[in-house]
């Protein structure tokens, strides 16, 4: 009897041995798990329960940066630039914040003008135009002039087409001509002024039949110099380009219907010509006096 007292003791004893090392066993797992979880979660090594290695984490690999080059500086010519017009064109351009240069027979001593660069030279001299185009991305003529038939012709015609070939040539992207408006009867008096700014519009059209525009304005009314004199053409200007905008049915009447197309400011045809020649977007081909009103309205791009 005590013989088998003393087995079932030890029976239970071994018994207790085996869960102890049951439990001990189980631990260890637990504990190589949760030091096998937490390191991995730090982004660092850990130890495997499958082997002796240490295993390395999954390595994402960074994209390649692609340095991508600014857009190029846009960088205006103004032909012209010391006129009416012209002066009010490359003021425009500079507010907006263009690389502005001009080629006229001489310069202007005002202060904004410091800031355009100037060449000296007319539009007859294929050598200046190529100068004068280089690293050019637009160009905006204001060139005309009155006289004789044949000088209108030459100064209207003659020198813009010169222009529009090299420019066309320097591979130019947008070409703005500042035309003008039919005037019936006027466009036989002064013929060899009509006649040239249409032999250039035909020209501009045919080399740059996606960047080419046309402004053609009548009556261009602000502040003139004439030597030290200020001449306010607006004053007389303004008030007719309102009455006259809201006569456009008369502009329809034959022989007389173009003198009742309305006066422009020249700020207008400035801002007009400006966007035209640097914005993208803006459709190719003849904009007339009201569609210069109504670009000017728009908020510039």
């Amino acid at each position: 009897m005590r013989t088998i007292v003393s087995r079932l003791i030890r029976y239970q004893s071994s018994l207790s041995q085996i869960r102890y090392l049951t439990l001990a066993l189980l631990f260890c797992a637990y504990g190589l798990c949760c030091i096998r979880f937490v390191s991995a979660s730090g982004g660092g090594r850990y130890l495997s329960t499958d082997s002796n290695k240490i295993d390395e984490p999954f390595n994402v690999e960074e994209a390649e940066t692609v340095h991508v080059p600014p857009p190029p500086t846009e960088k205006l010519l103004v032909l012209g630039g010391n006129g009416f017009v012209g002066s009010h064109v490359c003021k425009e351009a500079l507010d907006r914040g263009l690389s502005v240069s001009s080629l006229s027979r001489s310069s202007l001593q005002e202060s904004w003008a410091s800031r355009v660069t100037w060449h000296q030279g007319n539009l007859l001299s294929s050598d200046l135009l190529k100068d004068a185009l280089e690293g050019v991305t637009s160009v905006i003529s204001c060139v005309g002039g009155f006289g004789s038939n044949s000088y209108m012709y030459k100064i209207n015609g003659t020198a813009n087409i010169n222009a529009i070939r090299a420019a066309s040539e320097k591979g130019v992207k947008r070409f703005v001509y500042i035309s003008a408006a039919d005037f019936g009867l006027a466009n036989y008096l002064l013929r060899g002024y009509y006649e040239g700014k249409r032999a250039a519009e035909t020209e501009l059209l045919t080399r740059f039949a996606y960047g080419g525009i046309i402004l053609r304005p009548g009556f261009i009314y602000g502040t003139r110099s004439v030597g030290s004199m200020k001449i306010p053409l607006g004053v007389f200007g303004s008030p007719m380009e309102m009455v006259l905008q809201q006569a456009k049915p008369l502009n329809q009447l034959p022989l007389v219907g173009p003198l009742f197309t309305p006066p422009v400011n020249v700020e207008s045809v400035a801002k007009v010509a400006v966007r035209a020649a640097t914005d993208p977007v803006f459709p190719p081909g003849i904009v007339d006096v009201h569609g210069i009103q109504r670009y000017s309205q728009q908020k510039s791009r």
